[in-house]
Parts: C-alpha cells; structure tokens; sequence
C-alpha cells in the first residue's frame, strides 16, 4: 500500500496519489492511459476529492475568528466573546432654532422624527431626532438649544416597528433595516396595565450590575446586517409579560455619505403641553453650532477580528494601552486611529497619568463635548487613581521634494504625466502604512511608485522632508514644544529648520524660525531671522530656543507672535529627517501630505537622444537628495 499524504489537497496531487494506489493493486489496469474510460472516472473521483477537501477547509476557517471571511461567521464568533460590531453611524449636526408660538407660557415639545433636511454635493438629508425635546415658552417664544448646548439632529430617517410579546413561542425580535444607527435605538414595553407606550427600557452591553427587576434590552447584530433586541428573562433583567407590546423607535441613516450639510431647512412638528399639534406663528430658522460631521459605516470585518479580541482580553478594565484602545472604538466609533502613552513614559514622566491621544474619522480634532463624553465613559473601566487626559492631535506630515527624469519621446505632454505621478502618490497616502500613529513612510516604495508610473520616466530623485503644525496663541507670551520623533540631518552650517512667516508683536517685519548647530551637532540654538531688502539675512533673536538633532525636538522660549503667513494661526516648521524611512512615534500620527510636495519634471534628454555626451545634462540642486540652503520654507 503506497504512503499517502493527507495534505496535498491540489487536484493533481490528488490524481497522482489516486493513481498509486491503483497501481499497486494488480486487479487494475490501463487506467495510466489519459484516454481511457477508467482516467475519466479518476479525474472524477479526483475532482470530487478537491471539491470537498476545499469545502472543508473553507468550514474550518469559518469557524475561528482569524481565518473566517464571512461577517456572519465573524459577527457570530464575536459575539461569542462579547464584542458587539459598531453600526452605521449618522452624522451629527449641532443646531439651535426659536419658535415664535401664540402659546404664551408652560412649555411646547418637539416631536420625535424629522425636523430639518440640508443639502450636501447636491444631494438633499433628513435629519431627525429619536426623542420629544421640550423646552419652555418665555413671552411667546421658545427657545431650542443653546450655543454651549445645542439640539442635536441625527441624519436620517426616523422609524417605529412594534412587537406583540407571546411567551408560548420562541419569539425573535428582529429589525429588519440594515442601515439602523443602534445608538438611536429607543424602546418601550407597554404591559397590560400601562398606558401610553409604557415604560422606557435601556440598553446595556454587558449583564453586570443588574438583576431580575431590571428594566434592559441588549441589541446585536445578526444576519445580513440586521439586529436583534434580546431582554431579560426574570434573573437578569425583568421578563417580558405574555400580550406586553413592544415599541422600538431607531433611526435609519445614509452613514458617511451623510457628512457635510450646514445649512438647515426646518420641517419638524410640535405639540402643546396638552398634545395638541401646534403651528408656529412665524417660520423657524435654523442656526447651525457644527455642521453634519462623524457620520460612519457599519464596522468592516477587518476592524471586528482586530478589536474583538483585544476587548475581550480587556475584560471591561482599562489597564493596557491595548485595553484603551479597544475600549475606546468601542465607546467613541468615530475614532480611526488611537495612541496611548502611559505617564511612565513622557519627559518628565507624569505617573498615574495616562496621555490619550485621538485622529476621528472625519476630520482632526476631538471637540471637548466628545473629549468628555470620552473620559466620563472610561471612567467605568478605568483603575482607581489613574487620570485620562486626551490631547489634542499631532500630525507629522511627511512632505516630497521629486525630480523626475522623462524622455519626452515616450509622451505628449509633461503635465499629463506629472498629474498621474500625483495621483499615485496621493493613493499611496491613503496606504495602510500612513495615516495612524505608529505609522511608517517607506522610501523604497515610493521610489518604485514614481518609476513604475510610466514608462516615460527614467529615473526620480526624490528627497524627504518632515512638518509639524505649529498652532500659536496670538498676542499671548507662550512657550512652545515640538516633537518630531524622528533624527534631524544635521549641517553644520545650519539651515536645517526651515518655517513660514510670522511677525512678532510690535513689528511688521515677516521674520523666520531657523538653527545653528553646537559643535557637536547633536544640539543646537533656534534663532529668528529677517531677511532685508537687499536679500541679507538679519538675526533678530539669535537665542530664541533650542533644538535637540537626536531626539527631533525642537523647544521655544517664551515668544509674543502677533500673526502667521500661513492660514489659522499657523506656523509651519519643516525639517529634514536623517532617515528616508520616517516614523510615526507615540502620539504622533503619521500622514503623506502630498498636496505640499513637489514634483519638479526635468526632460532627460540623454534618454530622448538629444545629448548622447551628456554635455547639457541639468545639474542644479534638484538632481541632489541633499537638502537645499534656503532660508525660508519652500
């Protein structure tokens, strides 16, 4: 009998083994010749062997939560161990209006459901609210939303299905839309003896802390991205009553797509103190606090395998910065990327502290509102005596300064190909290597990128070059610190920190931010300069901070700046990283800003044929990766 391996599983393998075993069994023969009716059947007993063999490889890769494909299958192995996968989520917009009402006191509600539509891209969203929101009439007008607390309009469409309860039954109750923003999701049980919609019930993601009177739901994904409410059964939360009806009031949202309206055309509806449906004597406008922003989709399947483990070994406690990390998607969804740092590990170091910081999906910052929300929510997980602080954002921005070498034989025009470079670089932006904290510019890659464009290009010398955003408290003394994460190239002629213009107040002179290295050149003194009319650079501070070159930190004294060239109030301060490959290191978010870069199109006309020598071959700055000499930020 001959060996068989089991875990050949390609066809021909099968063939080949299926074969050997024939062969030594003296009772068959000619089935060696491919024409032959017995080398049909072999190739169907083959065939039918790798079908199933693939079969059920594919069922026992579905069945662990590394290798399933399948978001059922991944949902389900995740919910077994307690992870719920986020929703879609409707974008927000902050808004307060005025409603001029004949009703002269007591108070007026604003129905639940659609209030106002905006427009966005050319295309009109409902935005709704789940719930009545009341507020008082003062001399024939009320007033809904303030500046500091606004109303918050959810986009989309607003939705009520009801439940009949039959305890003889196994029953289920199903959402059948799969578009319901879950944190929307408002339910009510009405027993035999209530009136109205009865008793509101609450969501909780986990059975701690209640018991058998508790009046909670659970919700969860099932198939085809649809939700199941699940409630108690008289030892953990209070038991559903035999003809009780359920009313569930959610909302059904476009996600994403739903970003960006900021003007509001009201449409909503109320009703008096009494029920009684109520027109404004006036029309009502709108005025908007946040345009419609952190609208997202439902969680990918990629996200659900990496996080649903890490919350699970979490276990409802934030002490790792794995711990922070799941927890935190799970508490704030429009998060994209999250770095923790503990206080052990800053300079000073700050214990008992932990340093959050956060890139939202939709946008840079964490407005305070989600900063608290953040921070009241972590407090349940979080050990006694350890403080969260979120901070804000900060973003290096790697920068490209591309000479690229074209035999114009190959194409018709320059702009052409320089726009198809842009463009690949502007996917690669969005790579998986960019984009989060601990990300990695990788210059090979970038390299090949550029070549590979066109065949045209013969070569690119490309030169690197990092950004960090300086935002400055105009007409205020203040000291400033900058963390690269990354060593500074250093020349010992100095010009290695470059920035944009500033005036300082009392002046109307634009001055910069530049360096000259200690002898070492480790480190060395930040000084602000100005350039006159006749092009000379002038020091107007020569000891305004100091740069550490090994560590890419650069420290500001205390400095009074009254404006910036650049927009919002900023600064920006460029330096060349000593590595091509550039980092993202602890709270550092690593981004390809290729709308800064540079593409410099240089006509190779060795490759084109019009110089064989080489005699008129260009040979400025350009065709150097060493940095230019510049003064200021180019």
């Amino acid at each position: 009998m001959p060996f068989t391996q089991f875990t050949n599983l390609d066809f021909d393998q099968i063939k080949v083994q299926i074969k050997d075993y024939l062969r030594a069994n003296s009772n068959f023969t000619d089935f060696d010749f491919e024409g032959s009716n017995f080398s049909v059947l072999i190739d169907t007993l083959a065939y039918n062997t790798y079908i199933n063999a693939f079969n059920a490889n594919l069922v026992v890769n579905e069945s662990f939560l590394d290798g399933a494909t399948v978001r059922e299958n991944v949902v389900s192995l995740a919910r077994n161990i307690g992870y719920i996968p986020r929703s879609k989520t409707a974008a927000v917009a902050d808004v307060t209006f005025s409603v001029p009402t004949s009703t002269t006191s007591g108070f007026i509600s604003l129905e639940a459901g659609l209030v106002c539509v905006g427009a966005a891209d050319n295309t009109t969203y409902r935005f709704s609210v789940p719930e009545n929101i009341s507020a008082t009439v003062v001399n024939g007008t009320a007033q809904f939303g303030t500046a500091d607390k606004p109303i918050k309009l959810y986009q989309g469409s607003y939705l009520t299905r009801q439940f009949l309860v039959n305890t003889a039954q196994d029953q289920r109750f199903i959402l059948d839309n799969p578009n319901i923003d879950t944190t929307t999701v408002r339910v009510y049980v009405k027993g035999v003896n209530d009136t109205g919609l009865g008793r509101e019930y609450h969501v909780v993601d986990n059975i701690l802390n209640i018991d058998k009177t508790s009046e909670i739901f659970l919700i969860q994904e099932v198939q085809e991205e649809r939700y199941e409410l699940l409630f108690g059964d008289g030892y953990f939360g209070k038991e559903l009553e035999n003809n009780a009806i359920i009313t569930v009031r959610y909302i059904i949202t476009d996600g994403a797509a739903g970003n960006g309206p900021a003007l509001f055309d009201f449409q909503g509806n109320f009703v008096d103190e009494n029920g009684i449906r109520l027109i404004p004597t006036a029309s009502v406008p709108v005025t908007t606090v946040q345009r419609a922003m952190n609208g997202g989709e439902i969680e990918n399947v990629s996200s659900i395998k990496y996080f649903a483990p890490r919350l699970y070994s979490a276990q409802y406690r934030a002490v790792t910065a794995r711990d922070y990390e799941a927890i935190i998607s799970s508490v704030y969804p429009n998060m994209e990327s999250v770095a923790v740092v503990g206080g052990e590990e800053l300079s000073p170091p700050k214990f008992g502290t932990v340093q959050i910081s956060i890139k939202p999906k939709n946008g840079t910052y964490v407005s305070d509102f989600d900063k608290q929300n953040i921070l009241s929510k972590l407090k349940q997980y979080s050990i006694a005596g350890i403080n969260q602080n979120i901070i804000d954002l900060k973003v290096l921005y790697v920068e490209l300064d591309s000479t690229i070498y074209y035999n114009d034989n190959q194409i018709s025009n320059s702009d052409d190909l320089k726009t198809s470079i842009t463009a690949g670089l502007s996917r690669y932006s969005k790579d998986i290597d960019m984009n989060r904290f601990g990300g990695r510019f990788k210059y090979s890659k970038v390299l090949q990128l550029i070549d590979r464009v066109d065949n045209a290009i013969s070569s690119n010398i490309t030169k690197v070059r990092i950004r960090r955003d300086m935002k400055v408290l105009k007409n205020q003394f203040a000291q400033y610190e900058l963390c690269f994460g990354n060593r500074f190239h250093v020349d010992s002629n100095g010009l290695n920190i470059k920035s944009t213009g500033f005036t300082l107040t009392g002046s109307s002179d634009i001055v910069y931010l530049t360096d000259i290295p200690n002898t070492d050149l480790k480190t060395g003194v930040i000084s602000i300069v100005k350039i006159d009319a006749n092009g000379s650079k002038l020091v107007v501070s020569k000891n305004a901070g100091t740069v550490d070159y090994l560590k890419g930190e650069i420290l500001l004294s205390t400095i009074n700046i009254s404006s910036t060239v650049a927009a919002n109030s900023v600064i920006e301060v460029q330096a060349f990283p000593e590595s091509n490959d550039v980092v993202g290191l602890k709270d550092l978010y690593l981004t390809l800003d290729v709308s800064k870069s540079q593409i410099n199109m240089v006509k190779d006309v060795i490759a084109s044929g019009e110089d064989i020598s080489g005699v008129s071959f260009i040979r400025d700055y350009y065709t150097s990766s060493y940095s230019n000499g510049a003064l200021q930020r180019k």
